[in-house]
């Protein structure tokens, strides 16, 4: 899922020299793949027993294989437009039958051990990127997405056998909604609680649900330009050497922030996971230079999917009623939005665009702060059975399940 939908990131730059892509329909293909990337979240949450399917898996490996193989094999705008579509449908859905995989079978396991699992969205960047950065002086942007297709297949056939989730019993409540509400981020493991209702707790919902939506606008644009933005004023590897870099920070970042959740609040880390975020975007574009490029990767790599594991860890704590499907789609309305926004400025370089999502992720992070005020650290779950303590804030996720 990694190199299927991030791979057009490091690719980016080579189709706008060889093949003629404009910036402005550059940002159309990417807000292609995140509509599919909606879609496909969409079933999922809709139909929740397609977590549960095995040939649903499979086709999925096929199909999003199948895109990057086919994207040389036109200069058509529109069936590139289609191509990604069709690819971030096949990402969402890969992504989650895995969380669904991941937390049904391994809920008696180490908590660190899904963490670790999302790492592998990272690795794929990094792989994707190291591949199109050694292809680069050798080859075109045709190469490089026949060899991204032929990275995926060999990981498709890895990961073939991968068992869905459990279909669930009459004891257990199904796990699906959590998966999905997931694909964004990480396994959060306390999400299992949006089926009751709690105190009120409307204005930190609205608080976070701003600030997540914002970040899903500000992420994505640097995630979808930061290569682009480099190499325009840096020309060379830098930029792919860049985007590797991303994705190394972004394997253990999980796992990472999980652990720093069991010793400071999820607010207070939230929103310094979003301030660091917006200066890793702005790096590139107000300093320039390989040291500023570097940083720039490291800080962000190692805290987009940081601060999609904080936010619906937070929404889940919260309460609020499908907190954590609320908080999905308002990141993936985001993601879509935020191409858009900036597809305007493009003429003129991108640094401009760069400067806009970082700036968007610091309201972001001001939304966070708002979060922080008087926010409910311990509160009390109100079940039909029995009162069930919420965790504390210095309680990880994965803990809150040991106490369910």
């Amino acid at each position: 899922m990694g190199v299927g939908r991030f791979v057009y990131t490091p690719i980016l730059p080579l189709m706008h020299a060889g093949a003629g892509l404009s910036a402005g329909a550059g940002a159309n293909l990417a807000t292609a793949n995140y509509i599919g990337y909606l879609l496909g979240a969409l079933v999922g949450i809709l139909a929740p027993a397609v977590v549960r399917s095995r040939a649903l898996l499979r086709i999925s490996l096929v199909v999003l294989t199948g895109t990057l193989a086919a994207m040389p094999g036109t200069h058509d705008t529109a069936v590139w437009f289609a191509l990604r579509l069709l690819a971030g449908v096949a990402s969402a859905l890969i992504f989650v039958i895995a969380v669904s995989s991941l937390l049904s079978h391994l809920r008696e396991y180490p908590a660190h051990l899904p963490g670790w699992a999302f790492g592998g969205v990272g690795a794929g960047i990094a792989l994707s990127g190291l591949l199109v950065l050694v292809l680069r002086p050798v080859a075109d942007w045709r190469a490089a997405w026949w060899a991204s297709a032929a990275l995926a297949a060999v990981l498709a056939v890895a990961s073939w056998n991968l068992r869905p989730e459990v279909p669930p019993t009459t004891t257990q409540a199904p796990q699906a909604p959590q998966a999905i509400q997931a694909t964004v981020a990480t396994a959060v493991t306390a999400a299992t609680v949006d089926d009751s209702r709690g105190p009120r707790t409307h204005r930190w919902f609205t608080a976070l649900f701003a600030s997540y939506t914002l970040e899903g606008i500000g992420y994505i644009i640097a995630g979808t330009f930061l290569v682009a933005a480099i190499e325009q004023s840096s020309p060379g590897p830098l930029g792919g050497g860049a985007w590797v870099l991303v994705g190394l920070a972004a394997v253990p970042s999980s796992a990472l922030w999980a652990r720093l959740g069991r010793r400071w609040s999820r607010p207070d880390l939230l929103l310094a996971a979003l301030v660091v975020q917006a200066v890793g975007i702005a790096l590139p574009a107000l300093i320039g230079g390989a040291p500023a490029a570097l940083v720039s990767a490291v800080l962000f790599g190692a805290t987009f999917i940081g601060v999609s594991t904080l936010a619906l860890a937070t929404g889940a704590h919260l309460e609020f009623p499908r907190s954590v499907a609320l908080l999905t789609a308002g990141y993936s309305v985001g993601q879509i939005l935020g191409p858009l926004a900036v597809a305007p400025l493009l003429h003129h370089g991108y640094q401009q665009a760069l400067v806009l999502a970082a700036s968007v992720v610091l309201v972001a992070a001001a939304a966070a702060a708002v979060l922080r005020i008087g926010f409910p650290h311990h509160m009390v779950v109100v079940r039909a059975t029995a009162p069930v303590r919420q965790p504390a804030p210095t309680e990880s996720a994965a803990d809150a399940g040991s106490h369910r």
